[in-house]
C-alpha cells in the first residue's frame, strides 16, 4: 500500500504560480499511473491531470490544460503539479491519487489534499 501526502498549497493572486508536490511512501512510485484531481467548495471532485507511470506519457482537463504541468521524479518518489496563470477558479483542495493500470476506472490511493486559495 502506497501512502501520499500532499503540500505546497496556500494563498495565491490571480495570475501567480505555485508547485504542488505529492510525496509517496510504502511502495515505489514508479508502480503507479499518478493523478491530480481538486474540489472546490460545494462542487464534486475534478480529475485535473495524470502521468503515466515513467512520465511518458501525461494527461490534463481542458480546464487546466497550457496552464498546469503534471511532472514526477521516480528517485524522489515524488509528483508535482506546477500551475501557473492561476485564476480564482482554480480555489480548490487538491488531492493526488494513485491506480496501478492506466486503464483501471478508479485511483486507488489518496492523499489527504492541500488547499489552494487564488485571490482575484
Amino acid at each position: 500500500q502506497v501512502k501520499l501526502v500532499e503540500s505546497g498549497g496556500g494563498l495565491v493572486q490571480a495570475g501567480g504560480s505555485l508547485r504542488l508536490s505529492c510525496a509517496a511512501s510504502g511502495r515505489p512510485l514508479s508502480n503507479y499511473v499518478m493523478g491530480w484531481f481538486r474540489q472546490a467548495p460545494g462542487k464534486e471532485r475534478e480529475f485535473i491531470a495524470a502521468i503515466t507511470h515513467y512520465g511518458g506519457s501525461t494527461e490534463y482537463s481542458d480546464s487546466v490544460k497550457g496552464r498546469f504541468t503534471i511532472s514526477r521524479d521516480n528517485a524522489k518518489n515524488t509528483v508535482y503539479l506546477q500551475m501557473n496563470s492561476l485564476k480564482p477558479e482554480d480555489t480548490a483542495d487538491y488531492f493526488c491519487a494513485a491506480k496501478t493500470s492506466y486503464y483501471a476506472d478508479s485511483y486507488d490511493y489518496w492523499g489527504q489534499g492541500t488547499r489552494l486559495t487564488v485571490s482575484a
